[in-house]
C-alpha cells in the first residue's frame, strides 16, 4: 500500500495517475484474455469445442495414433504422457526421460498447432503427488511425509521443486496435492494424503499448490469426502452429513481455492447417494458460487463412465456424459465420454451448447494464462553434463534429504538414541532394510538403483568404518515363507544392538494387473504390495511374518531399535512393548536410508509429528484426535496409541508465558518455548481450540494454528498466532497450546 500522506500535491497527482495506469493495464489484461477466449471460441466447430474438453491417455500413443486422433477430434491435453511403471508398461529403459520428454512434448506441440484447423496448443497433465512421476525425476516422500514435516515453507519449496521438473518436461498440469482428509486406515491411498486434520491438510496444501503453480497448473484431489470410503473399500460411498461435510472434508479444499489452485478433480465415491462426479450442488453451488472457483474440474478417470458401471445413476453412458458436464465437470480425463457421447448429447438436447461453452471458456482461459498461446514450445536442452547440469540434479538431492529428515517421526525412546558412533556391531535386519522400491510409495516411476539409498546402505555409511554390519532379510512383507528367520536370528545374536526394519509396501511390479483406472488389482502373486490404490485391507495388522519376526529378535533381549517404513498406519502394539526404541516414516523418497541413519546415529534431531493417529486395534477404526471423546472399549482403550501430531525429540522443551489477547476479529496467542534439553532441534508448537457449547455437538479439539521452529540449546523463541473469530460462535472457547494433541503444556479459557 502506498502512503500519500507526506506527498506534495505534484507528486499525489502523478502516483495517483500511476496507480490509476496500473489498474487499467491489469483490467485491459483480464479483458484481453476474454476477448481472445470469446474470438476463438467464436471460430470453434462443436467438434472442436469438444476436443478441447478431452484429455486422453498419452502413455500409449504413437505418432500415427495421435495425429490420426487430432486429425478427428484435436483434443485440449493429454494425460500421463511420461508416466513409467508396470500399469504403462513403461520401464526405465523404454520410459522417457528428461531429454526424450522435453522432444515428445515438442513435436506433439508443433502437430498441434501446425496441423490443426485453430492451431490451438495442447497441454500435458502429469501425476506429481510426491514428484514427477516420470523416468529419472526426483522422489520425495509421499504425502504422509511431507505432512509429517508440519513445515508450511518446506511444502512451498517441494511444489516449486515439483512444479519446476514437470514443466521443464512439457507440463502444464501437475496432478497434486492429494488434500482427501484419511480416517481409514484401511484405505489403500492414505499415503498420498496429509492425514486426517483439515486445517493441517489445507495450510500444507495450500503452501505447496503456491510453489507449483509458479511453474505449473496443480489439480488438487480429490473432490470430495474420498477418504473416509465405507469399509475402507476404494472409492465406496462416503457417509456423512452436511455440517460434518462442510468442515472437515471441504474446508481444506476451500483454503486450496483461497489460494489459487487453477484446477480441481472429482473424485470416485458418492456423498449421501450422489456421486461427486455428477453432483452439481457440490461442482456449482459450493466450488463455483460460494467459493469462487475459477478454474477448471477434471473428472478422475472413468469416474464418469462409472456413473453409468458403478453408481448406477445413469441409464447409459450418454446420459452420463450429460449428467457431468451439466453439473460441472469440463475435462473428462480419459475422454472416454465425452469424445464418444458428448456431441450426441448437445444435439439431442440433453446438453445446452451454453455449458459446453464455458467448459470451453476455461480451458482456453488457463492455456492464456498459463502462456501456451505465447509461447506453446519449451527449449529443449543438450544432453545434462556436469557443466549443463538438469533441473533433477540442481533442485533434487538437498530437498529430498531435508524433506526425509523432517519426515520422520521418533515414537519412543529409552534413551538407546542416538546410537554411539563407536558401537561394535548393529544387525539391520527386516524386509524393509534394504528393498528401494518398498521406501517410495506409489505414483513412482522405475528408479536407478543408484539414486536409492536405502536403511542399510545408509547405516553403513553413517557408521564407523569399525563398526560390523550384519544383514538379514529375515521375511517378506507378504510372503510366509520363514526360510531367513534363522540367518535373521543369527544376525542378531551376533550384534550389540538390532535395527529392524518392518512395515508396508506400495511397490508395483509386472505381474500385477491392473484396472482400467490404473489401480491395482489384489491377485494370487505374492507380491511385497500390500497398499497403495487398490490394495484395500481388513486389517492393519503387518503383513505376513513381520509380527513374528518382532517377536523372535525380541526373545533374543538385546537393544533393539525398530523402524516402520509404512504408507498407512500400521498397528505397533508388540513393537512398542519390545523395542528400545520405534520410530516411523511414511515412505521416505530416494534419501530415506540417509536420513533415517542420520536421526539414528544423532546427525539430525528428529521432529517429525504425526499426521495422523496410530491405532490400538484396527476394530477402533476411525480413531481421530478431534472426535468427541468416546468411552473406552472392553478389549481396549479408545485413546490411539499415538496421537495426532506426537513425535519426540532428542532434547526437551519448556512452555511458558501463555498469553490469549482479543481483538476486533481475531485472537491473539503467544507463548514462549525453551530448549532446556542437550541438544538443540526443532519443536512443532501445536495450537488447539475447543469450543465449550456450541449449536451442533462440537469437536473434542480443534487443530488452529502450528509452527516448527528451530531452537537452541538454552534459547527461547516466542511464538504468536492468529485466529480469525468471523466463524465461531458467540460463547465460551478453551486455548490450547503444547506438544501434540494429547500433551497440552498451556490452556486458558476466552469468552466471544
Amino acid at each position: 500500500m502506498i502512503s500519500l500522506y507526506f506527498c506534495s500535491m505534484k507528486t499525489k497527482h502523478y502516483i495517483i495517475i500511476a496507480l490509476f495506469l496500473l489498474v487499467s493495464c491489469s483490467t485491459s489484461k483480464k479483458d484481453d484474455i476474454d476477448i481472445k477466449v470469446d474470438n476463438l471460441l467464436s471460430q470453434m466447430t462443436l467438434t472442436e469445442k469438444i476436443g478441447q474438453l478431452c484429455c486422453p491417455i498419452g502413455f500409449n500413443l504413437d505418432d500415427e495414433a495421435y495425429h490420426r486422433l487430432m486429425d478427428t477430434l484435436p483434443c485440449g491435453g493429454f494425460w500421463a504422457v511420461f508416466r513409467a511403471d508396470p500399469w504403462s508398461q513403461k520401464t526405465l529403459e523404454t520410459g522417457p526421460d528428461a531429454n526424450k520428454s522435453r522432444l515428445i512434448f515438442k513435436e506433439m506441440q508443433r502437430y498441434a498447432v501446425g496441423n490443426t484447423r485453430l492451431g490451438i496448443p495442447i497441454y500435458f497433465a502429469e501425476e506429481c503427488p510426491h514428484g514427477l512421476m516420470a523416468v529419472g525425476a526426483s522422489v520425495y516422500p509421499t504425502g504422509l511425509g511431507m505432512a509429517a514435516t508440519w513445515d508450511e515453507e518446506l511444502l512451498y519449496s517441494l511444489g516449486d521443486a515439483i512444479g519446476l521438473e514437470a514443466y521443464s518436461r512439457g507440463a502444464r498440469f501437475a496432478y497434486g496435492p492429494v488434500l482427501d482428509i484419511a480416517r481409514d486406515p484401511r484405505w489403500s491411498r492414505v499415503e498420498e494424503t496429509f492425514g486426517e486434520d483439515p486445517y493441517l491438510s489445507g495450510t500444507l496444501g495450500a503452501a505447496m499448490i503456491r510453489g507449483m503453480q509458479n511453474h505449473v497448473g496443480a489439480t488438487v484431489k480429490h473432490f470430495a469426502a474420498y477418504g473416509i470410503p465405507e469399509g475402507g473399500h476404494n472409492g465406496a460411498a462416503a457417509q456423512t452429513g452436511a455440517n460434518i461435510l462442510s468442515s472437515d472434508y471441504l474446508s481444506n479444499f476451500e483454503i486450496a481455492v483461497k489460494n489459487g489452485a487453477k484446477s480441481i478433480m472429482t473424485s470416485y465415491n458418492a456423498i449421501d447417494g450422489v456421486p461427486c462426479t455428477s453432483n452439481s450442488w457440490l461442482l456449482k453451488d459450493v466450488l463455483r458460487e460460494q467459493w469462487g472457483f475459477k478454474g477448471v474440474v477434471f473428472s478422475d478417470l472413468g469416474s464418469i463412465w462409472a456413473l453409468h458401471s458403478t453408481h448406477r445413476t445413469a441409464e447409459n453412458q450418454l446420459d452420463a456424459t450429460a449428467q457431468a458436464i451439466n453439473a460441472g465437470v469440463d475435462i473428462d480425463l480419459g475422454a472416454s465420454n465425452y469424445g464418444t457421447y458428448l456431441k450426441t448429447a448437445v444435439e439431442n438436447g440433453l446438453v445446452p451448447i451454453e455449458n459446453v461453452d464455458e467448459a470451453v471458456r476455461r480451458v482456453l482461459r488457463f492455456k492464456y494464462e498459463i502462456g501456451l498461446f505465447d509461447d506453446p514450445y519449451i527449449d529443449v536442452p543438450p544432453v545434462e553434463t556436469d557443466e549443463n547440469p538438469s533441473v533433477e540434479t540442481c533442485h533434487g538431492a538437498s530437498l529430498q534429504l531435508q524433506t526425509a529428515h523432517k519426515s520422520v517421526v521418533l515414537l519412543k525412546n529409552d534413551g538407546i538414541l542416538p546410537l554411539k558412533h563407536d558401537v561394535k556391531s548393529i544387525a539391520v535386519i527386516g524386509p524393509n532394510a534394504d528393498n528401494i522400491y518398498n521406501q517410495l510409495g506409489d505414483y513412482t516411476a522405475p528408479q536407478d538403483p543408484d539414486k536409492i539409498v536405502t536403511v542399510l546402505e545408509g547405516i553403513r555409511a553413517r557408521a564407523n568404518a569399525e563398526t560390523k554390519i550384519f544383514y538379514a532379510k529375515g521375511c517378506s512383507i507378504r510372503d510366509t515363507n520363514d526360510a531367513d528367520f534363522e540367518s535373521a536370528i543369527k544376525a542378531a545374536k551376533s550384534a550389540d544392538v538390532t535395527i529392524l526394519v518392518v512395515g508396508g509396501s506400495s511397490a508395483r511390479d509386472f505381474k500385477t494387473s491392473y484396472e482400467s483406472t490404473g489401480a491395482a488389482v489384489v491377485n494370487d502373486h505374492i507380491s511385497d504390495m500390500d497398499c497403495g490404490e487398490g490394495y484395500d485391507r481388513v486389517s492393519i495388522e503387518l503383513s505376513g511374518l513381520q509380527e513374528d519376526l518382532i517377536k523372535e529378535i525380541a526373545k533374543l533381549h538385546k537393544p533393539l531399535i525398530i523402524i516402520y517404513i509404512e504408507g498407512r498406519p500400521l498397528l505397533k502394539n508388540t513393537a512398542n512393548e519390545v523395542a528400545n526404541a520405534l520410530l516411523t516414516a511414511f515412505y521416505p523418497g530416494e534419501l530415506g536410508g540417509s536420513a533415517i541413519a542420520d536421526i539414528i546415529f544423532g546427525n539430525q534431531n528428529p521432529a517429525g509429528r504425526l499426521p495422523i493417529s496410530q491405532p490400538r486395534n484396527t476394530g477402533q477404526i476411525p480413531v481421530y484426535y478431534s472426535q468427541p471423546k468416546p468411552h473406552d472399549y472392553v478389549e481396549c482403550e479408545s485413546s490411539p496409541l499415538f496421537c495426532f501430531g506426537h513425535g519426540l525429540s532428542y532434547t526437551k522443551f519448556e512452555y511458558s508465558n501463555l498469553i490469549v489477547n482479543k481483538l476486533n476479529d481475531t485472537i491473539e496467542v503467544s507463548v514462549d518455548v525453551k530448549n532446556i534439553g542437550d541438544y538443540h532441534g526443532s519443536e512443532v508448537v501445536q495450537l488447539y481450540l475447543r469450543d465449550e457449547y456450541a449449536t451442533i455437538t462440537p469437536a473434542e479439539k480443534l487443530l488452529k494454528g502450528f509452527k516448527r521452529i528451530f531452537i537452541l540449546i538454552n534459547e527461547t523463541q516466542h511464538v504468536t498466532f492468529t485466529i480469525p473469530t468471523k466463524n465461531l460462535e458467540p460463547g465460551e472457547f478453551t486455548i490450547m497450546v503444547g506438544a501434540s494433541s494429547d500433551d497440552i503444556r498451556l490452556k486458558e479459557k476466552i469468552e466471544i
